[in-house]
């Protein structure tokens, strides 16, 4: 029997880097320390935990494909490979604090460089093309945070400096929409095409007609945002991170009555829905952080892509999954399929 012994399991078997793996094995030998190791893709792992049956090891940095192999070795020798997906980086140098948006007219992804409440920056957002190209878009919108398209196609934004979202045309044109919104922080549109904002402070608006909004429904204040969706039952669902870690999310019917839909988690963000009826949280998990997968009913929750300081998520055309943390943005070919507006 080899040294490195035998891998059963990965979980999960996706991830970005910076993301925790948990390898099963089989009669892994220690040893002393600097005896055993992990890699990926032949890149050597940090190794933050390990015994004969488990190894828990850190995804390295700037890995050359999405698909990797890893091994583990011991006293020289080494283990068969198993494979695992992981994000390749496609930008970085931003600062995102909720979902990024798939351009439904051409498929590219809306980002954003946020930055603190109320400081001015030079460009705030930008368009990931198909072909992998940072555009910088010329709208200046102060603390873009939420960002969401209608129907129609047409970009919305909400500026949580001014309680306010923003319609963007042609990248370069903003028109005020609605005001008065709080600290406006998510959005999201329902299949009749009317948009819903989330306040921070503890309130999720209705913004029926132009510029007119009215209270939907009340939730307890967050300390970062409120990140919103709608489900393929016609619900809103909503996540407004505290500071406990058994967090909910919430459900919300078209009446404005709440209930919870799902709890357990440390400080879930962004969110969003596959054709399926699966919805995906970005946030911590029994003490594991990244993305973390629930089922239709809300009965059963997985860790589905590990990674550290995930904000937000969504989903090409294409089935790549879109994943962002606070500085940079990963895309991981999985075949899924976002919902869309019907």
């Amino acid at each position: 029997m080899s040294k490195a012994g035998k891998i059963t399991s990965i979980n999960p078997p996706r991830a970005i880097p910076g993301g925790e793996i948990l390898i099963e094995c089989e009669n892994f030998t220690i040893g002393e320390y600097g005896e055993y190791k992990c890699f990926f893709n032949e890149k050597e792992a940090r190794i933050v935990g390990v015994s004969s049956e488990r190894v828990i090891a850190i995804v390295p940095e700037n890995l050359d494909s999405s698909e990797v192999e890893i091994t583990l070795e011991s006293g020289g020798e080494k283990s068969r490979a198993v494979l695992i997906t992981v994000g390749k980086k496609v930008a970085s140098d931003l600062h995102i604090v909720a979902n990024p948006a798939v351009d439904p007219n051409d498929d590219s992804v809306i980002l954003t460089r946020s930055g603190s409440r109320g400081q001015e920056l030079p460009v705030t957002l930008f368009r990931l093309e198909k072909s992998g190209f940072l555009d910088e878009m010329l709208a200046n919108v102060m603390n873009p945070t939420g960002i969401a398209f209608d129907k129609d196609g047409k970009l919305f934004v909400t500026n949580r400096a001014d309680g306010e979202v923003l319609r963007v045309s042609n990248g370069t044109d903003v028109v005020p929409f609605a005001t008065d919104l709080g600290i406006a922080t998510g959005i999201a549109f329902d299949d009749d095409g009317i948009m819903y904002v989330g306040d921070r402070s503890g309130t999720i608006y209705k913004v029926e007609e132009f510029g007119k909004p009215e209270v939907f429904a009340s939730l307890e204040p967050s300390v970062a945002a409120y990140h919103i969706a709608f489900g393929n039952d016609g619900r809103l669902y909503v996540t407004a991170p505290g500071l406990a870690s058994f967090d909910a999310v919430y459900a919300i019917d078209k009446s404005g009555f709440e209930e919870i839909f799902y709890r357990g988690l440390g400080r879930p963000q962004g969110l969003a829905f596959d054709r399926e009826g699966n919805l995906y949280v970005a946030g911590c998990l029994r003490g594991r952080r990244g993305l973390i997968k629930i089922s239709p009913d809300g009965k059963d929750a997985e860790m589905f892509v590990s990674g550290m300081s995930i904000v937000g998520v969504c989903f090409t055309r294409s089935g790549e999954m879109i994943l962002a943390n606070n500085e940079s943005v990963y895309s991981l070919p999985l075949g899924i399929q976002g919902r869309i507006l019907s």
